[in-house]
């Protein structure tokens, strides 16, 4: 069955040992016969959570004037939804917390899912993402009915490419394969 995939990558570099592993994933998901898209976060103005209630006490949408409307109504769209981070400090860059304490006006609208998460980091120990790996399932454990699928773990990448000879690039490809 096609599936509307969508990749999003917290990289704040384009083109960075995360952001190519989102490109491996789509690839092998396109080869499927699935429809993926990636979104660039470091692209999109995706502002911080203000907490002003507006959206869960007043059921109003969120009063933000940013691209996150338009972000979250692609997970919501989505059948597959891959979130990809480079690991700074043992746990996910800012720009995906962000992303996710933005779902907070309509997360009970993502649902359904499978979710794939992709890390990268300079440890060559995987062991070592686990942290990472609990705020995605942290995030996910607020959602209705998620599955976790697969995780590609990019560890040993320190410089941008670092990725390139791993190989996480194979097991993002092959994962993108079997969405």
């Amino acid at each position: 069955m096609n599936k509307k995939v969508l990749v999003l990558s917290s990289s704040p570099r384009k083109g960075g040992n995360s952001d190519t592993l989102c490109d491996q994933f789509i690839l092998g998901a396109k080869e499927a016969g699935n429809d993926a898209e990636k979104i660039f976060l470091k692209g999109k103005k995706v502002n911080y959570c203000f907490a002003c209630a507006t959206c869960y006490s007043e059921g109003k949408p969120c009063p933000q004037k940013d691209d996150m409307a338009e972000i979250l109504q692609k997970m919501i769209d989505a059948d597959v939804i891959v979130m990809a981070t480079p690991v700074y400090f043992y746990t996910m860059c800012g720009q995906m917390k962000t992303l996710i304490d933005r779902t907070v006006s309509r997360y009970t609208e993502i649902k359904n899912k499978d979710f794939y998460f992709i890390a990268t980091a300079a440890v060559h120990n995987a062991g070592a993402l686990e942290r990472t790996m609990e705020e995605f399932r942290g995030f996910t454990a607020c959602l209705n009915n998620p599955t976790e699928k697969g995780i590609v773990y990019g560890t040993g990448a320190w410089n941008v490419g670092d990725i390139k000879s791993t190989n996480a690039m194979n097991e993002a490809f092959e994962m993108g394969k079997s969405v």
